[in-house]
């Protein structure tokens, strides 16, 4: 058996960091479960009992998320249009159980290619903030998730939150999930989308699809494309040949044909969702 620690404070944590490798946990819904039957070997680290890190901030520049946020947590929070993504994502995650329990940041670090929250944080352009001894440093989502099961966070490093940009969390958005089943259910595609629509037409999208490559893309020269589009028809623009930076796979769960064309007609149903509502 391995040791357990549970801090109190930020910087007794950071303190156990620098000593060691430690695997840290917040809700857990990640780690145990693959350990079922089997007795956690490893040190552990439990931030759970760091109150600071359970807060949803607004500054004048971000919306700070902080590591302990659960889903639930996000789900009952007045956040503005730009979030409604994310928290129908929230809605999606497991059962209830798991979304009192599981948080938003450990979704990324645990870095899987179906980790739900992916595409809603690239869509808001979200920043990771990480904490160190050394000091602190912050990196975009899409640089700090670099592949299945893999982040650059260093082994005395605490991912401490998530910041999305104000300017971004006014925009309307949605989020789809393609599954086996509605609820419970590891994602075969999913896609998030934010549009803000000025005088009928397009101003700016974030178009983002999970579970079709390694990590979560970002979908860039679409979203310029769509710029000046008039927001009634903006779902008709979409072609096969605009997810070609996704890659793929076939699995157990669906052929890497299938993924591309649900993407696709996920990507047309969010864009014509929000496309109306505007």
């Amino acid at each position: 058996m391995g040791s357990y620690l549970r801090p109190q404070g930020l910087e007794e944590a950071l303190s156990a960091l620098s000593g060691g490798a430690l695997t840290v946990i917040a809700g857990g819904t990640d780690y145990y479960p693959a350990r079922v039957e089997r007795p956690a070997a490893e040190d552990i680290l439990d931030i759970t009992g760091i109150a600071a890190l359970r807060r949803i901030e607004a500054t004048a520049a971000h919306y700070r998320i902080g590591a302990g946020v659960t889903w639930t947590d996000l789900i009952r929070a007045d956040l503005p249009p730009g979030f409604d993504g994310l928290k129908l994502a929230a809605r999606e995650i497991g059962g209830v159980q798991i979304q009192n329990a599981g948080t938003i940041a450990g979704n990324i670090c645990n870095a899987s290619p179906a980790a739900d929250s992916m595409p809603n944080l690239l869509a808001l352009e979200a920043e990771v903030e990480l904490a160190s001894r050394d000091g602190a440093r912050r990196l975009p989502v899409g640089d700090f998730v670099t592949g299945n099961r893999k982040t650059v966070r260093r082994a005395d490093e605490l991912v401490t939150g998530l910041l999305i940009p104000r300017s971004l969390a006014s925009a309307p958005s949605t989020f789809l999930k393609l599954g086996a089943r509605r609820y419970l259910v590891i994602s075969i595609v999913m896609v998030a989308a934010i549009l803000e629509v000025r005088d009928g037409k397009v101003a700016m999208a974030r178009l983002a699809v999970g579970s079709c490559s390694e990590v979560a893309r970002r979908l860039p020269e679409l979203e310029a494309a769509l710029v000046g589009s008039p927001a009634a028809g903006v779902a008709a623009r979409l072609r096969g040949a605009d997810l070609g930076a996704l890659t793929p796979i076939d699995d157990v769960r669906a052929s890497a044909r299938y993924r591309r064309e649900a993407a696709l007609v996920l990507l047309r149903r969010a864009l014509e969702s929000l496309g109306a509502a505007a």
